[in-house]
This record gives structure tokens, C-alpha cells and sequence, in this order.
């Protein structure tokens, strides 16, 4: 039995990325701790894991980021992936480093195993000389001499071009691109404040060292490849669990058989903001001959949709396991979590990215030709119904999507996470190279 410290911010899609891996090593019969806020105690303890809350550590649990942070409203692309770092990942570090080294004071823990965005957990482990293990809640975050920076939203590039291209940029980043330069700049402030001296790295890359395990949620043909990624990073597929019990489906789920395309729109675990995707889809997707079956992550009646076109089905939440299996497309903001078990049911999607790094997710999306990924300026009513109908009419995005599918199936994601965090927790050292 090894003692496991998780450690997760304190938001939905970090939270949900971790339970089936915590559920996993407690099965595993590990003494496991996880820290994060206090919205989340029920779902921890109900994965066995004992909850320890956030104190000094922001916790913003069970709000939305406009709620959270009334500042980030309105922020997109770039802006917004700079802001999301600032305050909800650099800036909370010192006071969840506070809670994390008092946490070890009392249950010195052989492993670390969190997000990659909690970067106090990230300072506690260097102090303590802890082994730390990430499971991913997004993209590959590190730089590469095949790609551009992160937050550009560029596919790679790995020939001799355009190896030149990612070093220009890397550079120009590093001093043109103001959101980035402000960027570096807090990650060597807090990390001075946390006692630690600086990193030279790239963008988002300065803030902490590499981790000893690096856990991808997904499969390798969905994430650029790469001559020079780090050897600890290891595909060990979506971090799902079993199909969830007492499912109860709505008066119309016998409609999903009708005959017509499946549609469904997914706003996210806790965005509110119905005019960035939501009001626009389902304006987009009225004229259309398919069933719309559109979640919103917040009750319902708390968003202002007006009167509904006869062909959506609106709810706050329905399980993936139950709904994917008949769906023809899903158009989402681009969750990591959320894309990746849609391809795992060989789902092929429309992105309509805002926030945070999204972006990402969608050119991730474009790039491997499971579907479209719309850029900022194309999130109209117009280009969400144009890439909707040629996502359903065109059979290669259902063919990759379906081909990636098979991918996913030949992996365990939480069986294999705890394997790999079991071999770090013995060895107290880095994990041998991925597969």
C-alpha cells in the first residue's frame, strides 16, 4: 500500500478527469488523499479517497468562471487562455502549496499524482523532493521543436521550414505577443514568491518542471506528433469509467430513433455565457431536418434561450455512455474530456472555441479530420449550420472518427494510470519512456 496525495483545481473538468483514477488506486488498495474545493467533497468521498479542502488555496469550486473571475467575461482566444493562467492557476499556487505542504506534514505521501494546472501541488512536490505524476485534463502543454508555441492554435510542422517557423515564433512570443510576455513574467514572480528560483523555458512552460509521469487522457493520433516529447508522457486513452447506474431517460428519448440526424450541443460543465455557442447553435440548427439534443451544464431556466425551435431537446445533463451511442455529430465549446469521449464512441464533432485553451482542442480536432474546428471569427449562426451540415454529409469525419474509436478501445485509461503511478510510488523516480 502506497499513501497518494491527489490533487485537483477546483472545476469541473479537473475534478471529473481524476475521479475514475482515484477510484482506481483506492480499489488498488492505496491510502489516498485528495485536495481540492470544498463543492467536490461528495464526489471525492465517494470514490473512497478521504477529502482534505482547500484553506489558503482559492476555492472557487461549484462556480462558473464568469462567476468566479467577472473579469474573464467576454475574453477569448489568446486573452482568455493568458487570464485563465494568471488567476486560476499561477496566482492561487502559493496558498495551495500553503495547504499541500501542511497536508504532508501529516500524511507523508510516497507520490503526488494531480492535474497539470495545480501548480501549487507542482511547488509542494520540488520543496518536498516528492516524485509528482500529472493526469492531463488538456492538451500536451509542453514545447517542441515540431510545433509552435502553445496558444497559437497552429498545426505542426516537423519539416526543415518549419522547424524555422516555431523557432521565429517561439521567439516573437516570447516578446511580441503581450498576454505571453505578461505571462512569463507572473509564472517567475510566483514561483520567487514560493521560494523557488526561475525557470528558462517557453511560454507556460516557466512556471514548473517537467513531471515525473505524464499521463495523456486520450490516444496518440489525437495529439501532434512529436520527435522530441518528453519520455515520461504515456497515452493511456480517456479516464472514463463504468456506464453509470439508474439512468432515467426523458419522456422523448425515444425519439433519438426516428430517423432523423442526431445533433447534440454541449455548453460545457459550467459555462453560462449562452450567447457564445449555445443560442447560436440552436439558431443555426432550427431550419435543419435533425434532432437537436442540447445540455447546458446550469439549470436550464437560468439562461435566457427564449422560445425553442420544435426540433431541440434541452437539458441540463445526460449521461455520454447513454446519448453518444446516437449521436451523428456533437458540436461543443471543446472540453478536453468532453471531446475525447466523444471520439471514443467515434462521435465526429464541430468545435466552437472561446476560452481557455480550446482553441487547441479544435485545431487538434481539424487537424486529424474527426470534424471541424471553427475558429473565433466564424462563431455565427451561418458557419456553425455549413460546418454542421458538412460534418453529416461528408462520410471521411465520420470514417476517422470512427477508426479513432477503435484506438480508444485498446486502452484503459485509469488501469493503466494507476499502474504507471504504482511503478513511480516504488521507484521515487521518473517512469520508464512511454509507449
Amino acid at each position: 500500500m502506497r499513501r497518494i496525495l491527489v490533487a485537483t483545481t477546483p472545476g469541473e473538468g479537473h475534478v471529473n478527469g481524476m475521479v475514475e483514477v482515484a477510484r482506481a488506486l483506492v480499489r488498488g488498495g492505496h491510502d489516498v488523499r485528495w485536495y481540492t474545493g470544498r463543492a467536490f467533497r461528495p464526489k471525492v468521498e465517494a470514490t473512497g479517497a478521504v477529502f482534505a479542502p482547500m484553506r489558503a488555496g482559492h476555492d472557487w469550486g461549484g462556480k462558473t468562471r464568469e462567476e468566479a473571475f467577472p473579469h474573464h467575461a467576454g475574453l477569448t482566444g489568446i486573452d482568455s487562455m493568458a487570464a485563465a493562467f494568471r488567476d486560476i492557476f499561477f496566482r492561487p499556487a502559493y496558498g495551495q502549496m500553503r495547504d499541500i505542504e501542511a497536508i504532508l506534514d501529516e500524511f507523508p505521501a510516497d507520490v503526488v499524482v494531480t492535474g497539470e494546472t495545480i501548480f501549487g501541488a507542482n511547488f509542494a512536490a520540488e520543496r518536498r523532493r516528492i516524485p509528482i505524476a500529472w493526469v492531463a485534463t488538456s492538451v500536451y502543454i509542453f514545447g517542441s521543436r515540431d510545433t509552435a508555441p502553445l496558444g497559437l492554435g497552429m498545426r505542426p510542422d516537423a519539416s526543415p521550414a518549419g522547424h524555422l517557423r516555431n523557432r521565429a515564433l517561439k521567439r516573437l512570443s516570447r516578446t511580441l505577443v503581450k498576454p505571453i510576455r505578461e505571462l512569463r513574467a507572473e509564472a517567475d514572480v510566483t514561483r520567487s514568491r514560493a521560494g523557488l528560483t526561475p525557470i528558462d523555458a517557453g511560454p507556460f512552460e516557466n512556471i514548473v518542471h517537467p513531471p515525473d509521469l505524464y499521463l495523456m487522457g486520450t490516444v496518440p493520433s489525437f495529439e501532434y506528433p512529436r520527435g522530441d516529447i518528453l519520455p515520461q508522457t504515456h497515452f493511456v486513452g480517456p479516464f472514463v469509467g463504468p456506464p453509470p447506474q439508474g439512468f432515467e431517460p426523458p419522456a422523448w428519448w425515444g425519439e433519438l430513433k426516428g430517423g432523423r440526424p442526431v445533433v447534440h450541443v454541449t455548453q460545457g460543465t459550467v459555462a453560462n455565457d449562452a450567447d457564445r455557442l449555445l443560442a447560436p447553435a440552436l439558431a443555426a440548427l432550427a431550419d435543419l431536418d435533425v434532432l437537436v439534443v442540447a445540455t447546458t451544464g446550469v439549470p436550464p431556466e437560468s439562461l435566457d434561450l427564449g422560445p425553442l425551435p420544435a426540433n431541440v431537446r434541452l437539458e441540463r445533463f445526460l449521461p455520454h455512455y447513454e446519448l453518444l451511442p446516437h449521436v451523428d455529430v456533437m458540436v461543443t465549446n471543446g472540453g478536453y474530456g468532453g471531446v475525447n469521449t466523444a471520439l471514443s464512441h467515434g462521435v465526429p464533432l464541430v468545435v466552437a472555441p472561446a476560452t481557455e485553451e480550446k482553441h487547441e482542442v479544435a485545431a487538434r480536432v481539424g487537424w486529424s479530420g474527426v470534424g471541424i474546428g471553427l475558429r473565433r471569427r466564424a462563431m455565427t449562426a451561418d458557419r456553425i449550420r455549413r460546418a454542421v451540415s458538412t460534418v453529416l454529409a461528408e462520410p471521411s469525419y465520420r470514417r476517422k472518427a470512427r477508426a479513432l474509436s477503435e484506438e480508444y478501445r485498446r486502452h484503459d485509461g485509469p488501469r493503466r494510470a494507476v499502474e504507471l503511478i504504482e511503478r513511480l510510488a516504488g521507484s521515487r523516480r521518473s517512469a520508464p519512456v512511454g509507449e
